[in-house]
């Protein structure tokens, strides 16, 4: 399967048109027609659902959308190992991918990333926000460089560095709301309040022993993948938000404020790569710089 015939295709599933497809790959409609009948015969699966006569729209069958999504990875990793080999002499530039969840950690990256960018301005850092299971895939399909995770990883597939800061867990509020009157929250404080939790699943039940409840019987009202989403259903008094400390402005004249749970209750987060990396010089030299900071903290 050749990348280019990849392109053609995801063209088409952008455009939702054969004809308007070939038009931005100034292409004709009949050769790209053809590209994408050869396509299916060597796959021996229809991969898009042709519109009747009165209508040009197409759509991806299910294999359809399974190639679209192995697609843009196959070429989104051929651009990253271009880029590298390209800037693979002395110079020091490129992209740095990294992966992770919400958190006050990242601010030694970005002090690292700050660092760096004085001597390498050349450099660009690509962020990619998900759990631990998202940050893994990523990385062993080459898209990312390294990861921030929570919760249990493999030491024989990554390279893993504890990070020396903890993140604190507690419930963001409503500064008018009954528990923000308590100078922490226990779990009894929360088994009959409307909760605000993330939906990024994890092998971690540490909240959930916290909790001292199965979460299907808590009054769990919506979920959230970014904490600043959450925090404006809260705002708007929705519910208690379970998230952790300072990623969040609960300072000055907002009408939100934070409480730590009793008893305390920290995350670990574990900065990974791959084992055996083949590392861009940009990559190298941020690593260098990042370990470097984690080990004078």
């Amino acid at each position: 399967m050749e990348l280019r015939v990849l392109q053609y295709f995801l063209a088409v599933a952008r455009e939702q048109s054969i004809s308007a497809a070939a038009q931005s790959l100034h292409l004709s409609q009949p050769t790209l027609s053809t590209q994408l009948k050869a396509m299916e015969q060597q796959l021996g699966k229809q991969l898009l659902i042709r519109g009747s006569k009165g209508s040009r729209k197409v759509t991806l069958t299910e294999e359809g959308r399974i190639l679209q999504k192995r697609a843009e990875e196959i070429l989104e990793l051929v651009r990253k190992t271009e880029n590298e080999i390209l800037l693979s002499d002395e110079t020091v530039a490129g992209d740095i991918c990294i992966g992770l969840a919400e958190t006050q950690i990242f601010r030694l990256f970005a002090q690292a990333a700050g660092q760096l960018r004085q001597k390498y301005p050349n450099i660009h850092y690509h962020l990619f926000s998900g759990n631990a299971l998202y940050v893994m895939e990523q990385l062993d399909k080459g898209l990312i460089d390294f990861g921030l995770v929570y919760g249990t990883v493999d030491p024989s597939r990554y390279e893993r560095v504890k990070m020396p800061i903890r993140d604190r867990w507690g419930v963001l509020m409503r500064r008018d709301s009954p528990l923000a009157e308590k100078a922490s929250i226990c779990p009894e404080d929360l088994w009959d309040q409307p909760l605000i939790i993330s939906n990024q699943k994890s092998d971690d039940r540490s909240l959930e022993n916290w909790l001292k409840k199965d979460l299907d019987r808590l009054n769990i009202v919506a979920t959230y993948n970014l904490l600043f989403n959450a925090s404006l259903l809260t705002s708007e008094g929705l519910g208690y938000t379970l998230c952790l400390d300072h990623l969040v402005n609960t300072t000055g004249d907002g009408n939100l404020c934070f409480r730590p749970l009793s008893p305390g209750l920290e995350a670990e987060a574990v900065l990974i790569w791959k084992k055996y990396p083949v590392f861009s010089k940009a990559a190298e030299k941020f690593l260098e710089l990042l370990l470097h900071s984690v080990e004078t903290i």
